[in-house]
């Protein structure tokens, strides 16, 4: 089993874009800083998308300027093509995503192209990001079930994350977006990955819509899995997936891999205050079970 497990923060843009209400630029930033002062080594910053389409992501370019690096923290950004890569790059991005499916008519739906299509979109970004000494990373939805289709064929997510490794994306991030998968699936799904892409360059995203979240990473992690995604107070969800819940929580993942002696570099107190002031800004409580259970145990 691991000894030491990289978290990858998706919150503040994978989480807040899927929630209703729009945080304001303070906000935000003030999250952002949280979550580096918890010891977050990667904290997705947002995401040069259209604002007519994802409202909560329009301010990712003043994020970027106004942030406040920390030293050993890396703040990657999605990017969608080449006009949201230039502007990325404008306000200062050293590291991007793009994000693709492997489910055909999820691709349709979410970004209005063939996966074939969307590929071949990714090509010229990566390529100038990478002119431009900017790392890319990949993301690949559905790895684990569609909305639309069901299930999704494992030599499928095979095709896309081979693709997206050959272009030049240094890390390939295996998306369960609507939660359906189970650790048996998992299993295979990431050892069929693993077969053109090395394991070292994949990392896991799950969403906790049937409660499999945690079973999964386990199980994936006992297959060589070493990067984890999660996302604080449980943000998000997936707006293409009746019902589907946001990714898994932060706060429950370490509280895992705390108790099993995995290291992270990541302060479960502190990681507690980001947790707070998300949910405040929101006007919820945190979707994490262990959030809910360490803040009650506090008196906060």
């Amino acid at each position: 089993m691991a000894d030491r497990v990289t978290l990858v923060e998706v919150g503040p843009r994978d989480g807040l874009q899927n929630e209703p209400g729009v945080v304001p630029l303070a906000s935000k930033l003030a999250l952002i800083d949280r979550l580096g002062a918890a010891g977050l080594p990667v904290i997705e910053a947002g995401a040069f998308v259209s604002p007519k389409w994802v409202p909560q992501m329009a301010d990712s370019g003043e994020v970027l300027r106004a942030l406040a690096p920390r030293p050993g923290v890396r703040y990657p950004v999605l990017v969608p093509n080449e006009k949201g890569l230039a502007a990325a790059l404008a306000a200062g991005a050293r590291e991007i995503a793009v994000f693709g499916a492997a489910s055909e008519t999820f691709s349709q739906r979410n970004i209005n192209c063939s996966i074939a299509e969307s590929l071949e979109r990714f090509r010229p970004v990566v390529r100038q990001a990478l002119e431009a000494g900017v790392a890319v990373r990949g993301y690949i939805s559905c790895v684990l079930g569609c909305p639309y289709e069901g299930a999704v064929p494992i030599a499928a997510v095979v095709e896309v994350a081979r693709a997206l490794s050959e272009m030049g994306c240094a890390e390939i991030s295996l998306g369960d977006t609507i939660g359906t998968g189970t650790p048996s699936q998992a299993r295979a799904m990431v050892r069929a990955v693993a077969g053109v892409v090395p394991m070292a360059h994949l990392a896991a995203h799950f969403h906790d819509t049937y409660g499999q979240a945690l079973a999964n990473i386990l199980a994936v992690m006992e297959e060589g899995i070493r990067i984890v995604d999660c996302a604080v107070a449980g943000l998000g969800g997936c707006p293409y997936a009746k019902g589907a819940s946001g990714n898994v929580a932060t706060e429950d993942v370490l509280y895992m891999l705390d108790g099993m002696g995995v290291e992270t570099g990541v302060d479960m107190e502190r990681l507690l205050v980001a947790s707070r002031l998300v949910s405040d800004a929101l006007g919820r409580p945190p979707v994490s079970k262990a959030a809910r259970a360490l803040l009650a145990r506090s008196g906060s």
